[in-house]
């Protein structure tokens, strides 16, 4: 009876009045989480940073029980842990528990606050677009691994062939290939921060010739995923509500 009422507001077949007041529970309580990492980077009055902390505290507790909750309902309970997205809800989760299981010294603190950004990852089960692109990454990421090794390539080529035009008129500038690597990747994704450029003539034909075909290079990513969410229109897919992944 328990069981089948939690199933009800966690993972129902058909939503409900219960099940959308939890989700928009979870929802605005990541929203608040990510707000409160974003002003702890302030100098904030100390009854502000004790609410922040209380603020974190029940969240943290709240992304606890939902997490048992989903555990203790799931059907297969090892594959459930092993979800991606019952790894996202223990990444929310840890960065709480883990400063009082270890001591200050053994990590870095900066670093496990920041992790709690990780919790923006859980609205992949709340919001069906956030959801369909998950999944499309997914299915896709073999070609997404293979045009990222191939934008990676021509970035190490680009570095290359720019270090060996602009070394000898730029010493300083490009000191190494990895100058020329911050400039490629620079250069390629169209961002041209305009710190570090060429100055010869053969340089500036190849910084051209980069620039140009990096409007193409760094397009196919955006291509693959662009299909791919073509694709998962289908209406004939179905996603399992334990642990996200396309059944049937």
């Amino acid at each position: 009876m328990f069981k089948s009422f939690i199933e009800s507001i966690l993972a129902p077949e058909k939503p409900t009045r219960s099940s959308v007041a939890v989700d928009w529970l979870i929802t605005a309580l990541i929203g608040a989480s990510v707000t409160a990492v974003f002003l702890s980077t302030f100098e904030l009055p100390s009854q502000a940073r004790r609410a922040l902390g209380y603020l974190e505290a029940f969240a943290s507790i709240v992304f606890t029980v939902e997490y048992a909750l989903r555990f203790y309902i799931a059907k297969n309970r090892r594959c459930y842990v092993f979800s991606p997205m019952a790894l996202v809800d223990l990444a929310a989760i840890l960065p709480f528990y883990l400063p009082m299981l270890l001591p200050p010294s053994m990590l870095g603190m900066r670093i496990l606050r920041l992790s709690r950004l990780l919790r923006v990852l859980k609205l992949n089960r709340y919001f069906e677009a956030v959801a369909r692109v998950g999944r499309v990454i997914r299915d896709k990421r073999r070609e997404l691994v293979g045009s990222s090794l191939f934008v990676l390539l021509v970035m190490v080529i680009s570095s290359l062939l720019m270090y060996s035009c602009e070394h000898d008129a730029q010493p300083e500038v490009f000191r190494n290939a990895f100058s020329g690597l911050w400039w490629a990747v620079a250069t390629l994704t169209t961002v041209g921060y305009g710190d570090i450029y060429p100055v010869t003539a053969a340089g500036k034909i190849l910084g051209a010739v980069i620039a140009l075909s990096g409007v193409g290079v760094v397009a196919i990513p955006t291509g693959i995923i662009t299909s791919g969410l073509l694709e998962s229109s289908r209406p004939d897919k179905k996603i399992c509500p334990h642990c996200g992944r396309e059944i049937g």
